[in-house]
């Protein structure tokens, strides 16, 4: 089971759209039916997991979702990236007891975790109805998490096919010959940098 959709309940569809593009997200769909029904989707950058909003779409209160998390590779620079973007996010955080945050601010500590862990960094933002997301750093998955690799385009594949390369090249080097077992060594090496495991 895959997750695919995050339904949100939201009061004016069209302020949360241009939210929702504004912060990056790509719009995959905003199609109207009979009887002012109306779905929009949309995707956050690099996510396999889309979000919905729409008119009659959830009967859940607006502005009533907590805890969405978005993952980000460097929560400092994603905190920067949407203040930037006019968004008020809150500084970032780790948790005064642990690697994983409390509900609301309770036991928020000032800045990234101090051993910069993956999974502990965090800062938090809300839409315009109030509906609460939270960014998480991961740099490294734990082992099983994960079973697939994505690239946000085609450029960021090539750029790592080109690393591949270059570190297989440094391989053959050592080994004194051809590797003739090279795929095993390159879905090795693309699964580790992406933080996979076997």
């Amino acid at each position: 089971m895959k997750l695919e959709i995050v339904v949100l309940p939201v009061s004016d569809v069209d302020r949360a759209k241009r939210f929702y593009l504004g912060i990056g997200c790509r719009e995959d769909a905003d199609f109207t039916g009979a009887d002012e029904f109306r779905v929009v989707q949309v995707t956050p950058p690099g996510s396999a997991t889309s979000i919905i909003f729409g008119d009659r779409v959830t009967d859940a209160e607006p502005g009533s979702v907590r805890g969405v998390h978005l993952v980000v590779d460097d929560v400092v620079a994603a905190q920067k990236e949407l203040a930037t973007r006019g968004v008020d996010v809150s500084e970032v955080f780790h948790d005064a007891g642990g690697v994983f945050h409390h509900a609301g601010t309770e036991a928020r500590a000032p800045g990234p975790d101090p051993r910069r862990q993956s999974y502990a960094s965090f800062a938090s933002f809300t839409d315009p109805d109030g509906n609460e997301f939270v960014l998480q750093e991961i740099t490294r998955r734990l082992p099983g998490r994960v079973d697939h690799a994505n690239f946000g385009s085609v450029a960021e594949l090539e750029h790592a096919l080109r690393e591949a390369a270059a570190a297989h090249g440094r391989h053959e080097q050592e080994l004194g010959r051809a590797d003739e077992n090279w795929p095993a060594w390159y879905a090795t090496y693309m699964a580790e940098a992406a933080g996979l495991r076997s």
